[in-house]
């Protein structure tokens, strides 16, 4: 259980890492593949190698779209940090979508392990969604949880992978909580995404 914990929580420590250098990346206005690869790279506190490795891609268009409780959340790339990752972790592989809001108001990540590829449709080990309504409420913030009462974290399904401009195409559902509680509500969250390079 511990060991199961730790890997999620990894993952999403190199999901936010990525969100976080994407993110900064768009505000400066980067816009270039090769430019973000060679700022990744120059960057030598880092031990993990996420957008200069091959598979990594920051999406220059396209949508994600999260529902959650009865509302649709929407980044668009164009204008907010949405990026799709590989992470290679020793003998662990994983891939992921992460994005954050132009705002920095809200962020979510979703992962798999393996690889990613056309259609695939593979179990979700890890999520997180985290916003914020208004500047005077903390941040909300939905992790998945272990208490869905069956086995189903969920699932990812990529359509289209890695074509000419199309990083991604596919839908997910998994099932997320506000805390990680055995009695707390969990919410079913579905979602699509449609992203390209530009």
């Amino acid at each position: 259980m511990s060991s199961t914990r730790f890997t999620k929580w990894f993952i999403f420590f190199t999901l936010i890492i990525s969100v976080a250098l994407t993110s900064c990346q768009k505000d400066e206005t980067v816009k270039d593949l090769d430019a973000v690869k060679t700022t990744a790279a120059a960057d030598s506190t880092s031990n993990l190698s996420i957008i200069n490795t091959p598979g990594n891609f920051l999406a220059g268009k396209g949508i994600l779209k999260i529902t959650i409780e009865d509302s649709t959340y929407t980044f668009d790339a164009a204008k907010d940090s949405v990026a799709f990752i590989n992470v290679h972790n020793g003998d662990s592989k994983y891939f992921g979508i992460t994005a954050i809001n132009k705002d920095h108001t809200m962020s979510f990540g979703v992962s798999s392990i393996g690889f990613a590829a056309a259609n695939i449709n593979t179990k979700i080990a890890g999520s997180q969604f985290l916003f914020r309504t208004n500047e005077k409420k903390p941040m909300l913030q939905y992790t998945l949880t272990q208490f869905t009462g069956e086995e189903e974290s969920g699932k990812i399904s990529i359509e289209k992978y890695n074509s000419q401009n199309l990083i991604a195409k596919g839908t997910f559902f998994t099932f997320l909580a506000k805390d990680d509680k055995a009695n707390s509500p969990f919410y079913r969250v579905e979602g699509s995404f449609d992203l390209q390079l530009k």
